[in-house]
């Protein structure tokens, strides 16, 4: 055995049930991401290519977007403390799951359901159906990916079931990527209106969430004695929560910097193939190589993991990411450069995001070693936070891109001058990359929590009885 299996080890309860809720917790965010990336990733499609605002309303719906995630980011912690403090037979994670998930879905079908509204009351209606819906998918985010530092204290084993639901939340991700314009179009057509279709894809993917989520809330089973019983998290608490542990604030500057990169990148994806490569359906064919790209270097994480440490991993992936943003500036549009340019990209930002997992997971035991309290909500409270705060920010730059470019006013590729293309081609790639190569920076000299130190963190808590062996 390595120094860390012996001084984390697992309960027996955990070995019985390790690789049952590991299947359960990841299937469950299948249907979670095709959710999410319905209206992180294409809501702006819908609102430029569907509606077809102008550029001024376009603009005032970008400002909405950006306070709203801003505005509702904040409350998060606050819905961390909500699933801190639960108690009951249902555990600490079900209930939040279940109702951010019903109600969440909700608010997501009415922001793609035609209500006959224009102008400014259209703008009120939304802005309230979006802030609805953020709230309660981020109470469900909270409560869905806090569960997973209460599932083990391995290392070794919080990667497999880490890398497993990433690999189930990419696959959600990438059917939606893939997917979404062809279905749209053609339940566009059905319908006899492409708001239809939009409205039914919605619905679609909300069914899809709530049921997928079952496999969480009914096959995962939460461990309630292996972690010694605490008083409940005050509002003042949260503050220390955060503020107080010195790796959560760099793990969150680093995981902040990491997704404003990746999903502004993203946020381009189908923008770029309809008015730079000029075939918007190569846009499908891109994100399906992506995903498996994505899906493969997920599968291979916990293998490599066994051979290379964390840090070794992370500077790999960070070499592929550059790779790939150089390549794809400067390559021609030839699909074969392009997708070896995506698939360096994603892979490196594959291994990135389950990293960035890892690392998250683990300050909550230093955050218990430190300050003797156990807060996982709390602690990834930050994460659906970071993604708010990312996707406000994504969304401002590729709005305001889209606008300074000329291509919100643009039909096609021929209406696009060389300078609009530069200015895009600039916004989604170079300037990612600077923000990514900041991040990995910070982690390089601010983030201490290696192998042989969290195994001693988790020796210290389970010597004094805050671990239950």
């Amino acid at each position: 055995m390595t120094a860390n299996s012996e001084i984390t080890g697992k309960d027996k309860n955990a070995d019985k049930d390790a690789g049952r809720n590991k299947f359960c917790f990841g299937l469950g965010t299948i249907g979670r991401d095709m959710f999410y990336t319905t209206v992180s990733m294409f809501l702006m499609i819908y609102l430029t290519e569907v509606l077809d605002l102008p550029d001024s309303t376009l603009l005032i719906m970008t400002a909405i977007l950006t306070v709203m995630r801003v505005f509702d980011a904040f409350n998060d912690p606050i819905m961390g403390i909500i699933v801190d403090n639960t108690r009951g037979r249902w555990g600490k994670f079900k209930p939040g799951i279940a109702l951010g998930a019903l109600a969440g879905a909700v608010f997501m079908v009415l922001m793609f359901t035609d209500l006959g509204f224009t102008g400014a009351a259209y703008a009120v209606f939304f802005a309230l159906f979006y802030l609805g819906w953020d709230i309660f998918y981020g109470l469900n985010d909270i409560a869905y990916w806090s569960m997973l530092p209460a599932l083990s204290t391995n290392q070794k084993q919080r990667e497999e079931i880490g890398s497993f639901a990433r690999i189930c939340a990419n696959i959600g991700l990438f059917a939606v990527v893939v997917g979404i314009m062809p279905a749209t179009n053609a339940l566009g057509a059905a319908l006899g209106n492409p708001r239809l279709g939009w409205f039914a894809f919605a619905l679609l993917t909300a069914f899809l969430m709530l049921g997928f989520q079952c496999f969480t809330l009914f096959g995962v089973k939460e461990h309630k004695n292996y972690f010694k019983e605490e008083e409940k998290t005050s509002f003042r608490d949260m503050f220390r929560v955060i503020f107080k542990n010195d790796q959560l604030l760099w793990v969150a500057v680093a995981m902040a910097l990491f997704m404003i990169g990746y999903t502004t990148t993203a946020n381009f994806g189908v923008h770029f193939f309809k008015y730079v490569y000029g075939d918007e359906n190569m846009y499908s064919v891109f994100a399906l190589v992506l995903g498996v790209s994505q899906l493969a270097a997920l599968a291979v994480f916990p293998a490599l993991g066994k051979k290379m440490n964390r840090r070794k991993l992370y500077s790999i992936a960070a070499g592929l990411v550059a790779a790939g943003y150089i390549l794809f500036f400067f390559s021609p549009m030839r699909m074969a450069l392009i997708g070896v340019s995506g698939v360096l990209i994603f892979v490196g930002e594959a291994f990135i995001q389950i990293l960035m997992l890892m690392f998250l997971a683990d300050t909550v035991e230093y955050g218990q070693w430190k300050f003797g309290k156990r807060n996982e909500s709390v602690t990834f409270s930050i994460q659906p936070f970071i993604n708010k705060i990312s996707g406000a920010l994504a969304n401002g730059i590729l709005g305001v891109t889209l606008v300074i470019s000329g291509i919100n006013s643009a039909r096609s590729k021929d209406d696009v001058s060389a300078g609009g293309v530069v200015i895009l081609k600039t916004a989604m790639l170079l300037l990612p990359l600077a923000i990514i190569a900041l991040g990995f920076v910070i982690y390089l000299f601010k983030y201490k929590i290696d192998e042989k130190y969290y195994a001693e963190i988790v020796g210290g808590l389970k010597e004094r009885g805050d671990i239950k062996e």
